[in-house]
This record gives structure tokens, sequence and C-alpha cells, in this order.
């Protein structure tokens, strides 16, 4: 029983075999599927080490329960402590290497169109040795000259892939909220409860939005203070309200049959969300109360008590965690890149609506290989490649850097600790905050566009 399933995993991590598991009750796999989310494994592997590189926390704790740190560390020439492993620095060469891992990647893809080129079994198989070569490129980054230099020019660098990837996780949700609308919408001629799905979700997307602006205005302001958060909170609340006007409005309608209220409520809440996000990260502002300074427009229930913070910490990590992998494998898909053009009749007329939409519909024929007593893998890459390879990992390259200057602070990396990570800031609030009007500003378009280029825009 076992034999077959090492044998397998053996041709997985060596050779151009595709990767399953060794359960044979695991549900069958695509190979386009498997193969993204061994990639998004060593991303995540790649991004929990930059994490902890960047924690005092996790170091004291390393220092006082390993045997001889201090000695280990040493013999390595990693400094007293191993301080040449851990703060900023470390982490801007640690993602140099997972960065340089997938750009020489995305360069080898270039112009794969199915899984029987030769690099297209690289890039499925392998795995032992790729996990070799990414650990080989990350160490790399520790041994390069002029470090001064090089942490000045790569911190530019990364500011920039961020950005680019920030927008692309943008796009992606105006996506997304799009795709949802159209594949629930396209159940409602076959069944009434699909109508009373989008109905109920769109309320508890609107209810969450409108619940997120009281709270900030009670909380968040302050009749001596915050005048900032008072003008961009007023702001917020009226685009949501203007986007989700405007997409019910009979120019619209007319145009765009299928668009509602879920879009508008999906971004509504997004933008909350990043409003709510933006507040925490400014600086904290004081008032005087009888003769006592006063922190006001604060996190109502963070009393000064550290666990407090550390589930705050906590959320933001897994938020950006998901935001990152979410954007990585599904922005790279066909479908999702077609759809950003927001044709009319974009999306095919055979449209089933389904809960789990967003991987993709399991009706089509593939070859599928039995592995004994392992997973079954669907090979649907015979004829096509379902997705661009190149491009999949270019979007892991931006990645890379994003996480890099996220976990780092951005530009505010100075003495920065990953338990600070929600803490005061200015260049990640004007992040923060100019995404939400890029956001608002790219789904209107989305709405507009029809309008202003009819034929472009033509079935």
């Amino acid at each position: 029983m076992c034999t077959p399933c090492c044998i397998s995993q053996l041709a997985c991590c060596c050779g151009s075999a595709a990767c399953s598991c060794c359960c044979n009750c695991c549900p069958k796999i695509k190979q386009s599927t498997g193969t993204r989310i061994m990639y998004a494994f060593y991303f995540l592997l790649v991004t929990i080490i930059c994490v902890i590189m960047m924690s005092p926390t996790v170091e004291k704790e390393l220092r006082d329960n390993i045997p001889f740190y201090s000695e280990l560390c040493e013999r390595m020439n990693a400094g007293e402590n191993c301080k040449t492993l851990v703060g900023y620095s470390a982490v801007y060469k640690v993602c140099f290497g997972m960065a340089c891992f997938f750009l020489l990647f995305s360069i080898f893809t270039i112009r794969v169109n199915n899984s029987t080129d030769c690099r297209a079994a690289i890039h499925n198989g392998f795995w032992l040795i790729k996990f070799i070569v990414l650990a080989a490129c990350c160490a790399g980054g520790f041994f390069l000259p002029e470090e001064e230099t090089f942490l000045e020019v790569w911190r530019y660098v990364g500011a920039s892939g961020g950005f680019i990837f920030l927008l692309i996780q943008l796009m992606l949700l105006v996506e997304f909220a799009h795709r949802w609308n159209t594949n629930w919408s396209s159940g409602v001629k076959y069944n009434r409860l699909w109508y009373a799905a989008l109905a109920f979700v769109t309320l508890v997307l609107f209810s969450f939005a409108v619940g997120a602006v009281i709270f900030m205005g009670l909380f968040y302001t302050h009749p001596e203070a915050c005048l900032l958060n008072k003008i961009f909170l007023g702001i917020n609340g009226s685009l949501c309200l203007i986007v989700s006007l405007l997409a019910i409005s009979p120019c619209i309608q007319k145009l765009q049959p299928t668009s509602g209220l879920l879009q508008p409520g999906v971004i509504s809440v997004y933008v909350m969300y990043l409003t709510f996000s933006a507040f925490s990260s400014k600086p904290k502002e004081m008032v005087e109360k009888d003769g006592v300074n006063t922190t006001v427009c604060v996190f109502p229930f963070n009393s000064g008590l550290e666990s407090d913070k550390k589930i705050v910490t906590t959320m933001g990590t897994i938020i950006l965690f998901g935001c990152v992998l979410y954007s990585c494998l599904t922005s790279t898909t066909r479908r999702s890149s077609a759809a950003l053009r927001v044709c009319r009749n974009s999306e095919p007329e055979t449209e089933r609506a389904r809960c789990c939409f967003c991987f993709g519909d399991d009706t089509e024929d593939y070859d599928e290989e039995k592995t004994g007593s392992g997973q079954n893998v669907v090979y649907d890459e015979r004829e096509g490649t379902i997705y661009s390879y190149s491009y999949f990992h270019f979007v892991f390259f931006l990645g890379s850097l994003y996480v890099m200057m996220t976990v780092t602070n951005w530009f505010h990396y100075d003495d920065h600790k990953i338990e600070k990570l929600l803490e005061g800031s200015w260049s990640v609030f004007w992040i923060k905050m100019a995404s939400c009007w890029v956001c608002l500003i790219l789904y209107m378009w989305t709405l507009i566009a029809p309008m202003v280029c009819p034929q472009r825009f033509e079935a």
C-alpha cells in the first residue's frame, strides 16, 4: 500500500509527475490546481520565515529555549545572537531571493502553451529540486556585497512592485464582485432560491458596511481632534453610496442587466475595512482633558492589554496571507483576466450557479490518472495551459515584494517589529486610503465604461 505512494511522491519531487496526496479518500485534483498550490506553499513558507525574522518575541524564545544558541550563531558567522538573521535587512535579503526565484521562472516559462513542453514539465514537477533552488536563492541574499547600497535600492524596487501588486489585488476584487453576481444571477431563472441567496448576502454586506460607518463615526472621531478621520469617513461613505446608486440606475441596467447591489456591497465592505485599517494605522492623536493628555480615536476594545494587541496583530497577519495568496492564485487564470475586460456578454450563456464559483467548473472531461493508493490526478492541460505560467510567476514576484514591504511597514522600517504591524505610520495610512479610492474608481469605471466606449464593449 505504501510502496506505490512513495514511488509517486519520489516522481513528484525529482521528476515531472504531478503532486498528489497519498490518501486515496481525497477528492481528485487537477494538475494545474496542484501546481499552483505547491508554489503557494513555497510562498507561504518563506513569508512565515520573514514574519519570524521581524519578531523579537520569537527571537527571545529561541534564545531562551535552544541550548548553546549563542555558540551556534557564532559558528554560523551570524553575529552575536544571530543579529544578521533578524530584522528588516534579513527580510529584504530573503524576499530578494524569493523574488529572484519567481522572476527567473517567469522568464523561463514565457510562451509555454501546453504541458507537453519540456519547460512545462519543470514548472509542474521537480519540487524537491525547486525547493533547494529557492532555499539557495534566499540564502544567497546574505552574501551580497555593498549591503547598504543594496538595501537602499531594493527598498524602492520593493515599493514599486508592491504598489503594482496592490493594484492587481484591487482589480481582482472588482472582478470577484462582478463574477459572484453574474454566477448567482444565472441561477435565478432555474431556481428562485438563488434570488433569495442574492438578497440575503447583499443585505448582510450592506449591514456590515453601514455598521462600520457608525462604529468608526462613534469611536474614531472626536469633537476636538481627528479631523482627517471625519473628512475621509464622510468621503468614503458618500462614494460607496454613489456607486451603489449608480449600479442600479436605469442607464447602467440597460447595458449591464446583471448589475445589482451585490457588487457595490462587496466593494463597500472592502472600502470600509481599508478605511478602518487606515485609521488604525494612523499615529495616535491626543487631547487634553482635565489637565491630562488622553489618546483619542483608538480601537475601543484595546484597553492596553497585551492580549488585545496580539489578537489585532494576528487578525492582520491572517488577512495579509489571505489577500496575497488569493490574489496570486486567482488573478492568474485566463477566466479572471478576461472578466476584467468587463464585456457586456463576457460570461458564457451556460454559466452554472454554484456556491463555490471561484475554483472553476468541474464538469469538463479531462484525462485522469489512477495513482493506486494515492489521490487521483486530472491532467487538464493536455491541449493547452489553463493559465499563463509566465504571468503566474510574475504575480508571485510582485507578491514577494508586497510581503517584504508590508512586513517591514513600508518606508518606516527602522526598529520595526512584526508585533507593531498595525501601529501608527503615516505612509501606511496614505497607502490604504489611496487604495480605497483606486478600488472605487476601478469599480465605477467597469460600470460607466460601456457607455463611454460602447463599440469596445459590444459582444
